[in-house]
């Protein structure tokens, strides 16, 4: 596990995932069985600064063509709403239906149980990124975020 520092808190990274600049992470997923489909969830990061997630909505069912970017469905927090966006160009596979009933899985289960959706992409270059490529990421990112929590956003 790689760790980063939030302040007084810190996020954790499985070094074997891979992650996209949105803050998902990426991991292949079970079912191969129709070609190379990653599994994808919202990074520890990311859950630090929604804080307790509780609302999940799909815009996108599966069988949708993606492009990289396309708003495919929403997430509210306790601390935010905001727009979820593809992280890749692909077949949208599956969508968890778990945390779609329990969107607390997130939380509580960041990389296993609180995956939310499985896309099908050939196309993963320059979209996912290693470990070490997400901390130098996550450092630029970290500033933005300590500014815009603080209401500086625009000094």
């Amino acid at each position: 596990m790689m760790t980063f520092a939030m302040g007084e808190f810190t996020a954790e990274f499985p070094t074997d995932y891979l992650y996209a600049s949105n803050h998902m992470w990426a991991r292949t997923s079970p079912d191969q069985s129709d070609g190379p489909v990653l599994r994808f969830g919202l990074t520890a990061y990311a859950v630090r600064l929604l804080q307790d997630v509780y609302f999940l909505d799909w815009v996108v069912e599966p069988g949708m063509n993606l492009a990289h970017r396309r708003n495919i469905g929403a997430i509210e927090s306790k601390k935010a709403e905001s727009d979820l966006f593809s992280p890749l160009e692909g077949v949208l596979t599956n969508i968890n239906d778990d945390v779609l009933a329990e969107p607390s899985l997130i939380n509580a289960d960041t990389y296993n149980r609180g995956w939310m959706f499985e896309i099908r992409s050939a196309d993963t270059d320059g979209h996912l990124m290693d470990v070490d490529a997400y901390r130098l990421h996550l450092e630029s990112a970290w500033k933005v975020a300590q500014r815009t929590i603080r209401g500086q956003a625009n000094q």
